[in-house]
C-alpha cells in the first residue's frame, strides 16, 4: 500500500495548505482527494507535488507492506 501521510507533514513544514495547493498551484480537488485517501495518482501528479514542495518523492509517500499481490 502506498500512503501519502508524509505529503501533509511536508506541506505543513513548508507552510503550504491544501487550499493553497488547490487555488495557488492549481492542484485539482479530485487529486487532493485521491492523495488524502491514499488512492492511486499518476507519476505526473507526484512530480508536480514534489516540485511545488521542493522535496523528494520519499517526502510525500511511503510504501507499507500489505497482502496486495497480483
Amino acid at each position: 500500500m502506498i500512503k501519502f501521510d508524509r505529503l501533509w507533514e511536508t506541506a505543513e513544514k513548508k507552510g503550504i495548505t491544501k487550499t493553497m495547493l488547490n487555488k495557488k498551484y492549481n492542484v485539482s480537488k479530485a487529486q487532493l482527494y485521491r492523495l488524502r485517501y491514499n488512492q492511486p495518482v499518476s507519476s505526473n501528479t507526484l512530480d508536480r507535488i514534489c516540485n511545488i514542495l521542493e522535496c523528494d518523492v520519499c517526502d510525500v509517500m511511503e510504501h507499507i507492506q500489505d497482502d496486495n499481490y497480483f
